[in-house]
């Protein structure tokens, strides 16, 4: 046995691989307590949260298999680190729970707000610091110009989007401080539904801590920060062969946002290998915007340089800092995602899926065997709120699209699904928003012939309709209306998303973004994207065409003139018709 000696200790590997497996159970079991305790279904189903264990230094150890990709070992490592600036670690004793969401340093939507404690040895108030604990919960809402703040359209400062918590003490050595919880109450819109999130969100902190502590009881801390060390150094030896593979060079690609109605806003990026380390380079980004669609540079450039570096060189593994040790990210101050603090930072999220989705465009260009298609590519905010008709009290639904991800040489894209971005956040049943809201969920189907045609189709876009029983007011969020998802070596684009407002007086409108009055009668049409294809269309196999078909995810049009496949009278494919439609489609 490959026994080793390390911080005066025998490490046993087969002791470390045991203890790391019961390290990465902490975060999933307190993933689990949240969803069962936290009173807002934004939590309970839509699971906007992330939890993780991070070291002193405020590098991620572990984080759980539920945590959004927009979080991804960045948001809680930068509370952390900001707590430490503000506080210093010495004066973070056992007991405490800081609470932050500070624009300046998550670079995030003010509702993404992180609750830490740390984690000290033996439970002594001064004992050695062995790490933390931390839990980020998107706050329902917490004041601002709009219901769920976050939400507006208009806001030119992030002032008009919510309060902010300069990593203020929550818990003071285990001692609650009223005043910190009745000010998060006052400034919210929904206090009942926040403090009982607020309440989840500590007890799965609180718990975090206490097994983390268990087990460094009953295994010893030196073992512990020796398995700390491993698992940062697999990650890192991981992604470094990854990286070793990649040919030295320069990668460029290039796509647009919608922008905020100036015309289209660049996406230009550059990604280098460059002696074993990984450069994203987003120089080539388009400056800040007037409105909500930026982000920090911690929430902003580096989440979605990361969020790209762990589809392409880890995506099985569990997330650790060791994944973007060998990550540089370049990118000026002042674009739309590196906004200068006091910028409108609202719609935080809604750009970085189509920068991901570029990175990896540039990345293909790379190494061609893992190259990807793009996804329907937005997040695709749409938020109903007004009051309800019963009791005259506020409420907001908010809710994302899912929609068809690209294809791969070896598979059709994956559908439907949430952007890059969300992972595989799940949708709000139907059956409990018709119960809570004003509104009936009328229709949701997958869009026919929206996945991009090719070898490998792109997944399918999803089409689904609101109609309004009671006065109230949407608000829109949407990106890549105008950039189709493009395909790869030879496949097609998916088709774009939009929204249609159809009133009951028939008048009707098609959008991507603003602020909507609706009344009963009223529906709404959220339609997404699909995902791009790879590779000739026509070299698709036929049986697949026909199997697509059958299903309703081609139409027979499109199995006519994208894959060149014709059907005979009886329905079955005619192989002769076909044989000489794709000789015509290769020739063209």
């Amino acid at each position: 046995m490959n026994i080793a000696m390390s911080r005066g200790v025998v490490d046993d590997p087969i002791d470390i691989e045991i203890l790391r497996h019961e390290i990465l159970s902490i975060p999933n079991q307190i993933e689990k307590n949240i969803e069962r305790s936290a009173f807002s279904p934004l939590v309970q189903e839509y699971k906007d949260y992330s939890v993780g264990l991070v070291d002193p230094e405020g590098s991620l150890i572990a984080q759980s298999r539920g945590s959004l990709p927009i979080f991804v070992a960045n948001a809680l490592g930068t509370g952390i680190r900001e707590a430490i600036s503000v506080h210093g670690a010495d004066n973070l004793v056992h007991g405490d729970a800081i609470l932050t969401n500070s624009a300046a340093t998550l670079g995030q939507h003010l509702n993404n707000v992180v609750l830490l404690t740390p984690i000290r040895e033996g439970g002594d108030a001064n004992g050695p610091l062995i790490g933390f604990f931390a839990v980020l919960v998107h706050w329902i809402d917490l004041g601002g110009s709009a219901p769920g703040s976050s939400t507006g359209t208009d806001t030119t400062d992030v002032w008009q989007e919510g309060i902010q918590f300069p990593c203020m003490r929550l818990l003071d050595a285990g001692r609650r401080v009223e005043d910190v919880f009745r000010l998060c109450a006052v400034n919210s819109r929904f206090p009942k539904l926040l403090l009982g999130d607020l309440e989840a969100q500590l007890a799965g902190c609180l718990l975090g801590r206490d097994m983390l502590l268990d087990i460094a009881r009953r295994r010893g801390v030196d073992l512990l920060k020796v398995t700390f060390d491993s698992m940062r150094r697999q990650a890192r030896e991981a992604a470094a062969s990854v990286i070793a593979a990649i040919p030295p060079g320069e990668y460029v690609a290039e796509s647009f946002l919608d922008g905020e109605g100036n015309g289209p806003v660049p996406i230009r990026v550059k990604v280098r290998q460059v002696d074993g380390r990984l450069v994203v380079d987003l120089s080539g980004l388009g400056p800040q915007m007037a409105g909500p669609s930026n982000a920090g540079r911690n929430g902003g450039a580096i989440a979605a340089a990361r969020i790209a570096a762990k589809y392409l060189l880890t995506p099985q593994e569990p997330v650790n800092q060791g994944d973007f040790d060998l990550l540089d990210v370049e990118a000026p101050d002042g674009t739309f995602l590196t906004a200068r603090t006091g910028a409108p930072i609202g719609g935080s999220g809604n750009t970085i899926p189509t920068v991901v989705d570029t990175i990896l465009k540039a990345m293909g260009e790379a190494v061609p065997a893992n190259a990807m298609a793009a996804h329907h590519g937005t997040y695709g905010v749409h938020v109903i709120f007004g009051r309800l008709p019963d009791t005259d009290e506020l409420f907001t639904n908010l809710d994302t699209v899912t929609g068809g991800w690209g294809a791969t040489a070896s598979e059709d894209g994956a559908f439907p699904l949430r952007s890059n971005a969300h992972g595989d956040v799940p949708d709000i049943p139907v059956e409990m928003q018709e119960a809570l809201y004003p509104f009936m969920l009328t229709r949701k189907a997958l869009r026919p012939d929206s996945g991009g045609a090719g070898r490998r189709r792109g997944g399918l876009g999803v089409e689904k309709e609101y109609r309004v029983t009671h006065p109230c007011t949407m608000n829109l969020k949407f990106e890549r209306g105008k950039c189709p998802p493009w395909g790869v070596a030879g496949g097609k684009a998916g088709q774009t998303c939009f929204v249609e407002v159809l009133r009951e007086d028939g008048t009707q409108v098609r959008t991507w973004k603003g602020s909507y009055p609706l009344g009963p009668g009223d529906r709404i049409r959220v339609v997404s994207g699909g995902g791009g294809g790879y590779g000739a269309p026509h070299e698709r196999e036929t049986a697949r065409v026909a199997a697509d078909v059958e299903a309703g995810y081609v139409s027979r049009e499109s199995a006519f003139e994208d894959y060149g496949v014709v059907f005979g009278p009886n329905g079955g494919v005619d192989e002769e018709s076909t044989r000489r439609r794709r000789e015509a489609l290769r020739r063209a």
